[in-house]
């Protein structure tokens, strides 16, 4: 991830309007926006049979299945994330288009670049 150069706070709404349009995902980290790297074809390759094979498994139980491209907000870490795969079965999250709030499931694919900050600051920030 890369930091917006700029020091200043970003708003919950200025952050989601931006989102909305920007050719590229950012992650939003208590007020401060970082650009998503690609990803490599392992990454993306794990990621797509891990939605299948929920897909399948949880075809007609009233559970969605997200890629990589659908947002968390964790309002108690004040954090949106883009996980690699998100499952969730809570029918609050059917009201939002745009991120959702009561995962079932997260799941971060790792590597060797994301590794730490997946298991140290974004895990801890998920368990809230």
């Amino acid at each position: 991830m890369i930091i917006n150069p700029s020091d200043q706070r970003i708003s919950h709404e200025d952050y989601l309007e931006g989102e909305k349009i920007s050719p590229i995902r950012h992650e939003y980290i208590r007020g401060e926006v970082y650009a998503m790297v690609g990803g490599s074809d392992a990454h993306d390759t794990i990621s797509g049979n891990l939605i299948a094979l929920f897909k399948n498994h949880l075809r007609g139980q009233g559970c969605r299945v997200y890629t990589g491209n659908m947002k968390i907000y964790i309002k108690t870490a004040d954090v949106y994330y883009y996980p690699d795969v998100m499952v969730t079965c809570d029918s609050r999250d059917r009201n939002n288009g745009y991120f959702k709030q009561y995962p079932s499931l997260i799941i971060e694919v790792l590597s060797p670049s994301t590794e730490a900050f997946n298991r140290g600051d974004k895990f801890a920030d998920y368990r809230q």
